[in-house]
């Protein structure tokens, strides 16, 4: 008989309540997605106001630091009580309604101007006069990708088709269709792939008058593989072409859009950067404000807490009354978690500021890359007492403004490199002299790594080759082949 063994083993669980949840979702937003976040809530509970848009009522005005005693009620009126009173459980049944868990970025629709698939449905609609084909090639735009690509393979449509719409159809129809669509503007648009793309292009370029146009599509057509290489010297072998035509081949081929979806009919949207900080540096001092658009004036409605009393005093003892005081209650603690969220976020977000401009001093005065420090954020994390994550959610997203520019939080945060005398420098430091070799180097014979390991080690740092290898990478730099030139 198998023996039954019994283990007891205890486990400690973290379970983050409704408003630590909150807290961190508001903490990772930028300023301008916490400020729709903020008018959202306005919107969604009556019971938060804003100061800066409403009277304020000196009675029941709570923006202030003291939340801990349910300011919002008047002494003498007890909500729980009521709410036993009335039939209500001991925690007054109360249950957060609102959806905390949605959306954290909302897109901001664009301005009076369509994408980039409508504007090829208008083209189509002018060109497709059969009601069943003008449906398939819609059903084609609609499968581009944002960036002018279709990647999904024509067979998987007509499957889409047949199961989805009970359309059918086949490769061959669907592919006689693309190609019409293929014609449509911008150029390259519904392309299979970079080589099909380019080809599109250059076909439309091609009026049979300029050679280098048409020496430009036997490369793309016949020696893609090299040319993404950069093998000019096979290229000129297999098309018997000297530099000069490779060269002004190649300059037509770098005038081609590699996304033209991004260049339709205005399906891009502007991106402004909006500083969440601003940190001055004044008579050798560091000065770190907010922006104040997180800094909203929030405060319990007082309405709200009149609505309480009024309760209180009516002297009805029913279940319509019951609900009532529920709600009003659910409202007023949504209002008070928010508006307590809202004011760890500032905290939170002057304290790590504080803390990274402090370690930074140098370079908030001066300005100079070469003066910022090696600064990782378990370093930020201990010295405001926080968890690494929160420095990660204040740092992703967040842009700060200097005397100098603007900049990411993240432009801050580097790894440190010791020099041969013991010194320790920002590895940014390091890729900024790896930037400058490489800009001023002979494009006939880019420096390898190799060479820009030598060069580093010449300046006192020693480096390992994969090292800046790593480094060449997150500059977005490609190997020195890559990056030779005729």
């Amino acid at each position: 008989m198998s023996s039954l063994k019994q283990n007891l083993s205890q486990k400690m669980l973290q379970k983050l309540s409704p408003q630590q949840i909150q807290f961190i979702k508001l903490l990772q937003l930028n300023t301008q997605d916490f400020e729709e976040k903020v008018e959202q809530e306005l919107l969604d509970n009556p019971a938060l106001e804003d100061n800066r848009t409403e009277g304020v009522d000196d009675d029941y005005d709570n923006n202030n630091d003291d939340f801990g005693d349910d300011d919002y009620l008047s002494n003498d009126v007890d909500v729980d009580e009521l709410l036993r009173a009335n039939g209500g459980d001991d925690d007054g049944g109360f249950r957060l309604n609102e959806d905390y868990s949605g959306d954290e970025q909302r897109e901001m629709p664009l301005a009076s101007q369509g994408s980039f698939q409508e504007y090829l449905m208008e083209q189509a609609r002018a060109t497709f006069y059969s009601e069943v084909d003008l449906q398939l090639a819609i059903h084609l735009i609609n499968s581009i990708e944002e960036d002018g690509y279709l990647r999904r393979e024509l067979r998987s449509i007509v499957n889409d088709l047949a199961f989805n719409e009970n359309i059918i159809t086949t490769e061959e129809h669907l592919e006689k269709l693309l190609i019409k669509i293929q014609n449509f503007d911008p150029a390259g648009i519904a392309a299979r792939d970079l080589q099909e793309c380019l080809l599109l292009q250059l076909y439309k370029k091609d009026y049979g008058d300029n050679p280098s146009i048409t020496l430009a599509e036997s490369i793309i057509a016949e020696q893609m593989e090299a040319f993404s290489k950069k093998h000019y010297d096979k290229i000129k072998r297999s098309l018997k072409i000297d530099d000069d035509q490779l060269k002004a081949a190649i300059a037509e081929i770098v005038k081609l859009n590699p996304k033209p979806g991004e260049t339709g009919s205005g399906s891009n949207k502007t991106q402004y950067i909006v500083p969440d900080f601003i940190v001055t540096g004044t008579n050798d001092d560091i000065e770190v404000r907010l922006n104040s658009r997180n800094t909203p004036e929030l405060r319990i409605s007082s309405s709200y807490a009149e609505t309480l009393r009024a309760y209180e005093h009516s002297g009805k003892n029913d279940k319509n009354l019951r609900d009532a005081v529920q709600y009003i209650k659910q409202k007023l603690d949504g209002a008070k978690w928010f508006i307590d969220s809202v004011k760890q976020r500032q905290n939170t977000l002057l304290s790590t500021m504080h803390a990274i401009a402090s370690r930074q001093k140098d370079f908030f005065e001066e300005g100079d890359e070469a003066c910022l420090k090696p600064m990782i954020l378990k370093d930020i994390a201990q010295q405001v007492s926080l968890d690494i994550s929160t420095i990660s959610r204040v740092a992703n997203s967040k842009y700060v403004e200097t005397d100098f520019g603007i900049f990411p939080l993240k432009f801050f945060f580097s790894e440190g490199i010791v020099t041969e005398e013991g010194e320790e420098v920002s590895n940014r430091e390091i890729k900024k002299i790896l930037s400058d070799a490489i800009g001023a180097e002979n494009k006939k014979k880019p420096l390898t790594d190799e060479a820009l390991m030598e060069l580093l080690k010449v300046k006192g740092y020693n480096i390992a080759r994969r090292t800046v290898a790593k480094y060449r990478e997150q500059l977005n730099i490609p190997v020195a082949r890559l990056r030779k030139e005729l």
